[in-house]
């Protein structure tokens, strides 16, 4: 999970743009993913042949062609998840990329964590990564978005089930309160203000519904100094 789940997954950017590439390609190797990048139609055909490649970014306007071709080669040929990445925003080119079978479409300028919670959201609903999590008597189906504590339901809000799984997408690392807030952060919708303070509101929150013993936290646990980490 996070880095050790993304870890051995190959990445395919198919884009012509070299600094939206570069951007790509720190933002992706930071959360653990080998990145391979095609400027062209021709060549992101050649590296689907020659790499076994477990998703694809994908640009529209191409040098040579345009993006819906390798879509559908994509998905004559593999299981891999495709995400259309592009500044065309009409209709007409979003309706085109699902009729093809796009899994996601993202428009340009896109923030960057929104765009890692989609590439795992794509990994997971294909089977690439995991979709259930067992911590102790905590059971997490991330695909039906429900939560179990010794076997029965408990019912998180919005900000408790982001935090529970930023925890379980980096399962065993230690993430800071710096770390934390820049993923919640970039990924709440508007309106949701999260600060150091209500930070630690949530995480005590989430440690009275996951725990056994809230005040002596065995699923979520303080690194002193550090941060906090789930799983070991």
């Amino acid at each position: 999970m996070g880095k050790e789940e993304s870890g051995l997954r190959k990445i395919l950017i198919v884009e012509d743009d070299t600094d939206i590439v570069e951007n790509l390609s720190v933002l992706l190797e930071d959360e653990g993913y080998s990145v391979y990048h095609a400027p062209d139609v021709k060549s992101a055909l050649n590296k689907l042949h020659t790499e076994n490649i477990d998703l694809v970014l994908l640009d529209i306007t191409l040098p040579d062609g345009n993006g819906y071709s390798i879509c559908t080669a994509v998905k004559r040929a593999t299981n891999a998840p495709v995400i259309f990445l592009t500044a065309m925003t009409d209709e007409s080119s979003i309706i085109t990329g699902f009729q093809l079978g796009a899994d996601d479409y993202i428009t340009k300028p896109f923030k960057p964590m929104e765009l890692i919670y989609r590439v795992r959201n794509a990994l997971r609903k294909s089977g690439k990564i995991p979709s259930v999590f067992q911590v102790q008597d905590l059971h997490i189906n991330a695909a039906k978005g429900i939560v179990m504590k010794a076997g029965s339901e408990i019912i998180l809000s919005v900000l408790e089930y982001r935090l529970l799984l930023v925890f379980l997408n980096h399962f065993g690392e230690t993430l800071s309160r710096r770390d934390l807030l820049h993923e919640i952060w970039d990924v709440t919708g508007a309106g949701d203000y999260v600060n150091d303070n209500t930070l630690t509101v949530y995480i005590k929150r989430l440690r009275d519904k996951i725990e056994s013993d809230p005040a002596n936290p065995t699923i979520l646990k303080t690194v002193r100094g550090l941060g906090y980490k789930i799983g070991d």
